[in-house]
């Protein structure tokens, strides 16, 4: 196996196991920013160099890269070259696209009081009056933050989805408000816009 997928919900640190998979692995960490089409471009280049010692391409938040950066990131998993191997990192396993999770061993890494914080924060934020609601997001800036926030708050509904009676029918409607949100916070759409638009549109 030469791609391995860590994967631990609510996790923003994943030093720790990266480095013990470098050690297993006995190579030199190579991070690389993938978020979008050109990225993924760059990354065919450098690795179309020869690498005379076995080097880990680390690549953060697979999850939260564009749809179409991750398909064409696909060729280099499908094909191996020598010394390079590659770690990608995720906070959730249902938000990779399953063809990249079939060509890697998926390592699931246990955080289970800030799985519970991240939960009860977005069913918090679930519960909160409209105006309330907006003033929250608008104390998000960063990309990577409000997908995060938005990936959670989706789990949290479809968990409410699946196990309530009560209001199923808004929660519904409420998750693809959110799924929505994901995907043009994915492409790269205006992240305060985009939050409040999500709030706005909220039942």
């Amino acid at each position: 196996m030469h791609a391995y997928l860590l994967v631990g919900q609510g996790i923003t640190n994943f030093q720790l196991p990266i480095s013990n998979l470098a050690k297993k692995l006995n190579a030199k960490i190579m991070e690389f920013p993938l978020a979008k089409i050109a990225d993924t471009r760059e990354l065919r280049k450098i690795t179309k160099l020869s690498f005379n010692s076995p080097t880990a391409i680390l690549i953060n938040n697979i999850d939260l890269a564009t749809e179409e950066a991750v398909n064409a990131f696909l060729k280099s998993l499908e094909e191996p070259q020598e010394n390079i191997s590659y770690i990608l990192t995720a906070n959730s396993l249902a938000a990779v696209l399953p063809t990249i999770v079939s060509r890697c061993q998926v390592i699931k890494i246990a955080n289970s009081e800030k799985r519970i914080a991240y939960s009860e924060n977005a069913e918090k934020f679930l519960e909160l009056t409209t105006g309330e609601k907006l003033a929250l997001i608008d104390k998000i800036k960063d990309r990577g933050e409000a997908q995060v926030f938005v990936q959670n708050s989706i789990e949290v509904s479809h968990f409410n989805l699946l196990n309530s009676v009560k209001n199923r029918s808004k929660t519904a409607m409420n998750l693809e408000i959110l799924i929505k949100t994901l995907n043009n916070l994915k492409l790269n759409g205006n992240v305060g816009l985009q939050l409040a638009n999500m709030v706005i549109s909220f039942e």
